[in-house]
Order: C-alpha cells, then structure tokens, then sequence
C-alpha cells in the first residue's frame, strides 16, 4: 500500500510536488476557472483536504489488525462557517480567515490547538475585513457555493459568547437605553452628539451609528408618554381622593416653571406622590397663574371631583386664593367652600419666618461671620484660639464653621456655636490686634436672642426634613410651640427685641388664620389626641374664647363629615376601597335605589344611634407614648368606621410642606439651570416627570426582587 506522500503524489505532478497552495489549486483548476473567487478556491482546497484525509484513513486501516478505522466527526463550532483548513504539510494543517485571510494554528501532527483562537479573532473585533462588512449591515453567514448568501436558510446555530460578532442589534432597543440613561442621570441631550461619547459608544458596537439631538429628545418624550400611561392607570384605580402641591422655580430667562406633585394614598394604605406636570408659567406673580397651572392638571389628568386640597409654596394675594377656592369648588363641592385650601407651604412660611429674624440682625451677624472666618482661615489664629479657650475653659464643644447663606439652619447653627464661645472671641479680641470688628457685648446679647426665635423654628423644620410619612397630625404641636413662645417673650424695654416680637406675633397669626382648620382637623383624625389637643391649645392661648374657635373646628368637622356621608354610594363601596370600579354603575343600581338622601337624613336625625364620628370622638384616646403608624390604624378600623375611615384617608393625604427633605432650609426660590431652561416646555415637563416615574418603578422593582428573595430563604 502506498504511502501517504505517494498518493499525493498521484494527485499532482512530480515536477510540482514542492508547490504552494496557490499552485496546486491552478494545477487542479483549468485556466479558464482560474479567475474563480476566494471563497470558490477555499472549496476546492477544503475538497483536495478530504480526498486527502480519506486516502491517509484507508492507509492506516491496511497497517495491521490492531489499527482501528477513525470515525470523522462532523464540525459543529460557529467559527466554521467564518475558517476553512487548508494543509500546508503531511504534519500541518491551518486555519485561514475567510474574510482577512489571515492564518492561526489547527494541527501539527496528532496535536490539535482548538477554536478558542479563532473565536477570539471573530469576536473581538481583530478581523477588519469582518468589521467592514458589519458597517454595510451584512450579519456574517454561511456564504452558498456563488458566494451570495440565501435568506431562505434557517438561521445556524450562534456562538453562545455574548461578545459575539453574530449577536444582532436591535436599534430601536438601543435608543430607548440611551434616552432612559439621559433621563435618569440629567445628561444633556446634546451629549450624543460629542465626539467623546460617540468614540466610547463605538468601541462598545461599531455597529452604532451617531445619534443627532432631535432624535435623542423624541426618543425621551415617548418613554414619557409610555410612562404617562401607567401612572393614569394607577391614578384612576386610587379608592381616595389627591391632594396637590405646587412649587415655583424660577429660570435664568425670566420665565417660571410650577412644579405639581400628586399626593395620594393607594389600596393598601400606604402613602404615595408622583409628580404629574411642570409647567411654564411667563407670569407667576398674576392672580390667575396658579389658577391655571391647576385648571391644567385637573385636565390633563381627569382629576375633576378626585382633588381634595391645594399647597403651594409661592405666595398669593387674596384675589389668587379667591381663584383658586372658586376653581376648586367649581371642580369639587366636596371641599366645604374651599376652606381646606393652604394658604402656603409650612417648610417655606418657616424660611420666611427665620429670614425676618436674620434680617433684623443683619449687622450683627456681619460680625460674628467676620469672626469665624477669621478663625477658621488661618491656621495659626485656629491654633491660638483654640489656646485661648483651654485657657479659659470653655466647656462648648460645638465647632466653628461658616454658613452657607443660602441655607438659613447652617446661619443658626454658625451663631450658637459662636455665641457659646463668646468669651474667647473677647480675650481674642484684645490680645490680637490684627483681630478688628469683633461682635461687643451688647451684639452677644442680641445673638442669643436670634438664637432663640430660630430655635422653634430650627426644630419645626427639622421635623418636616426628617420625616418620610404623614407629618400633618404631629406638625400642629410644633406650630403651637413657636406660637406659644413668640407671644411669650417679653422684651425688657429692647427696641431690637421689641421689633423682633412684633414681627413674628404678626407674621405667626397670619399663618395660623389661613390654616388653622386644616392643621386642626388632622390633628383630631389621630386617635392619641382627637380634639383634646385643640381644646387644650386654644384654652391656652385664647382663654375664655377659646370655646368660640373650638367650635369652628368642631362645625367644620362634621360638615365634611355630612359631605362623605352624601357621596355615591359606589365611592364608599368595598370595591372603591381596593380600587375596582369597573363594577360601579350595576353596583350603584341595586344598592342606591335614589335613597342616598334619606341615608343622610337617618344618620343626622336619628336619636338612638349616633354617628361614626361621634362614637369616634367619644371614645377614649389610645396611649400617646407609643409611636404609632395612623393610616394603618384607620386601615385596621375600616369596617368599624367605613365612612369616617374614608374621610382620614383623604386628610392624612393633606401635606403641610411642598419642600423635599434636602430644600427646606432653602432661603432662595429653586431655579432651573442654564441648559433646560433652554429647551422646550414639553421637554422640560417630559424629563422631569418621566425621571421621578422611572424611580418609583425601579423601587418598585428592587422590592420586588427583594420579596422574592426572601421567599427563595424561606424556601431553602
């Protein structure tokens, strides 16, 4: 039997036995085939490399009986529809490119190197005949015998590598990534278009084409409205009423934007907000602003007869009030003629309240930031203040820092740390002459007085940044401390103390007329104090009248109670209450009967059975030194209480604060920066809402996966 070498031999020429590749092909090709394609000559090696492989088979099966036939297994890796194999010797065989013609290593004699190489060379993006052919959108494929690929074909089997150059890419899934990205972090849209960020995106996927501003922002107001119409369901299957907040924010054209927050609790009692507009307002200062800001949401988002109170955070005139108390009983009668209306948002009347007081000791606080600065800058006056007061032993160990002015609580905390060091302040004052304008002891004096009007309010509006639940019921306690405490002063001839007390009693009054029944009437919705903490306030401090103000508490309450008491039936339902409303118009039919009126009528006029809010009021109060969850008070006593539970629900919504935790220091009005504020209203609104809406989702999501979790730990 001949060799291997020998049959070889027998294919080609003796002359051309040392021959490349290249000629051996045009030895078996005629010349007028010669001019076949790359792909066409791969065939015909790949056929040579059989009849060769076959001839070496037969050859080792003649060698003896010990010698088994080798059964060829079928090549299954992606990579070979992209590699043919050539021989090279009897002992070498290599992989060559289709694409870039490029060649690795197969086998060298019985040792084989694999495929891992070969993916690597696809996958990474090393061949740049394969990345050309990416760039004219042509996927990689089995090639037919003419070169050209057939759509018809099923697809082949992909290389499981996720890097892998056969991956497809889903355009419109890639847009959608990129403007939920320019959403959630605040980039500007115009980012898509530097050249940084395309270079960094393509060497991600050269398949990426650049993406203009037009595109990237119409991409982020369709995740908007996509967003937009899963919040509206959820709205409309809430079992209670939405209270709104407005904020103003000011921009550097001149122009407002009203921010407008829902407030609402869901079917499993637990508090929720969304903002659902911002909206352009040219002027903010005019009566009918704000009026149309909530004219537009109501709209916009079918609240007509759900919205129960307003709180804003800018100021308004009377005739704006008076619009909005028209508009909101137009909408909604449920309001008893607008009285539940906030005259303004608690966080902002404090900030109003303290920077009065900062104004008045305008000059005085000059000294004492001169002071700290001139402390704080150097360390040497550091080091020997610090001398002074070991020498003196001054027990504060409070530290000096500087204020930011923008924040009225880091201005209070800079004048009681200041004003507990006074004394070195004085021995630094004489023994360091380059120390000037230190604070005398008359202005130490009128700090410690500031000190003590902020401090209510330092501790009022740390109350409302701490808090994350309803604040409302608690809140009105606060109020009564500062109330209590300005009108208790007394001045001692001072003509700065004597202005001082004039300007907060008055400023305090104010407040407490526009929203003493909405604060009040939370408070009686808490069942630790019900309306023992009004009477006990208002005798304190009205005296003998107090029974008058009592009483206009008390006349307001039922009268809001009365309007539960007349609402359609199907609002008060059990199906109202888990937020299923399809059902409602059968249900009105057979359990109304048009006798909705005499229900009012039994529950005002009978004299054996009192009323859910009396039997409420008359009962006892629950112990006050517990922390207590109200809203999952009212959700456990739902059925005791079905009316009066409903009517808790929607004013425990009621907010006394439009600020976020972080901005209720705040002594200056938000402003939107530069670059949205040279973009379209609608953009604006769009990426604003559509952030605040994504991060619920994705809370939504981590509690999800967290539930899931927990249930996996159970399971194990």
């Amino acid at each position: 039997m001949a060799t291997i070498e020998e049959k070889n031999q027998l294919i080609s020429t003796p002359e051309n036995q040392m021959a490349t590749l290249e000629e051996k092909n045009r030895l078996i090709t005629p010349p007028e085939y010669q001019m076949v394609t790359l792909e066409e000559k791969n065939q015909l090696v790949a056929a040579l490399e059989y009849q060769m492989t076959t001839l070496e088979e037969n050859s080792r099966s003649t060698h003896g009986p010990e010698t088994q036939p080798s059964k060829r297994r079928k090549r299954k890796s992606m990579v070979w529809e992209h590699f043919t194999i050539e021989t090279l010797s009897s002992d070498c065989r290599r992989a060559f490119c289709k694409q870039c013609r490029q060649s690795f290593a197969y086998s060298m004699g019985s040792k084989v190197s694999g495929t891992s190489h070969l993916k690597r060379h696809i996958a990474k993006g090393t061949c740049l005949a394969l990345l050309n052919n990416q760039g004219n959108r042509q996927t990689p494929g089995s090639p037919t015998m003419n070169g050209n690929s057939n759509m018809s074909d099923p697809p082949r089997r992909r290389c499981r590598s996720r890097n892998s150059a056969s991956i497809s890419f889903d355009l419109d899934h890639f847009r959608q990534k990129i403007a939920r990205m320019m959403i959630m972090h605040d980039y500007p849209l115009h980012m898509v278009e530097h050249p940084g960020f395309v270079n960094f995106v393509k060497s991600l996927e050269p398949r990426y084409d650049m993406m203009s501003f037009n595109t990237v922002q119409g991409d982020c107001i369709s995740g908007y409205l996509r967003e937009k119409q899963k919040v509206m369901k959820f709205i409309e299957c809430l079992p209670g009423r939405v209270c709104l907040t407005l904020n103003v924010w000011t921009s550097s054209q001149s122009l407002s934007y009203v921010f407008i927050t829902g407030h609402f609790i869901d079917g499993d009692w637990k508090p929720q907000r969304r903002i659902l507009n911002v909206l352009m307002e040219p002027y903010p200062n005019s009566d009918a602003a704000l009026s149309h800001a909530v004219a537009s949401c109501l709209s916009d988002w079918s609240l007509e007869g759900k919205l129960f109170s307003i709180t804003f955070n800018h100021p308004v005139g009377e005739p704006g009030r008076e619009n909005l108390r028209s508009l909101l009983c137009v909408k909604d009668p449920l309001i008893i003629n607008g009285q539940l209306l906030f005259g303004n948002c608690s966080a902002h009347a404090l900030s109003s309240f303290a920077k009065d007081v900062l104004w008045e000791g305008r000059e005085i606080i000059k000294k004492v930031r001169y002071s700290v600065k001139y402390v704080k800058t150097t360390e040497s006056h550091e080091q020997k203040f610090r001398e002074l007061k070991q020498q003196l032993q001054v027990p504060s160990e409070k530290g000096l820092s500087l204020d930011n002015q923008a924040q009225w609580n880091t201005t209070y905390q800079m004048l009681v740390a200041a004003s507990e060091l006074k004394e070195v302040f004085s021995c630094l004052d004489t023994s360091d002459p380059n120390y000037k304008e230190a604070p005398s002891m008359e202005d130490w004096k009128r700090v410690g007085i500031m000190c003590t009007y902020l401090k209510p309010l330092f501790d009022a509006a740390n109350f409302l940044a701490s808090r994350t639940g309803p604040t409302q019921n608690t809140f009105f306690h606060e109020v009564w401390k500062m109330h209590d405490l300005y009108h208790s002063i007394t001045s001692h001839g001072d003509p700065f103390v004597i202005g001082l007390a004039e300007i907060m009693q008055e400023k305090m009054d104010k407040y407490l007329k526009e929203c003493i029944l909405a604060l009040a009437i939370v408070v009686v919705m808490d069942p630790r104090f019900k309306m023992k903490l009004i009477e006990f306030s208002f005798l304190r401090f009205y005296g003998e009248e107090a029974g008058k103000y009592v009483r206009i508490i008390d006349g307001g309450l039922h009268k809001l109670f009365l309007e539960y008491v007349r609402l359609p039936l199907p609002l008060t339902s059990a199906y109202a209450e888990d937020g299923n409303f399809e059902n409602n118009t059968k249900t009105e039919e057979i359990s109304d009967n048009g006798l909705t009126d005499c229900d009012v009528y039994v529950e005002t006029t009978s004299q054996n059975t009192k009323s859910e809010l009396e039997q409420y009021l008359e009962e006892s109060l629950l112990p006050r030194h517990q922390e207590m969850d109200v809203l999952k008070w009212w959700e456990e006593n739902k059925l005791k209480y079905p009316t009066l539970s409903k009517m808790a629900r929607d004013i425990l919504t009621m907010q006394v604060s439009t600020a976020e935790p972080d901005t209720v220091f705040d002594t200056e009005i938000k402003e939107l920066d530069s670059y949205r504020s040279s973009l379209r209203p609608e953009t604006v609104e769009a990426l604003v809402c559509a952030k605040d809406w994504l991060r619920y989702g994705s809370e939504a999501s981590t509690e999800v996966s967290n539930a899931l979790a927990e249930v996996k730990g159970l399971g194990s």
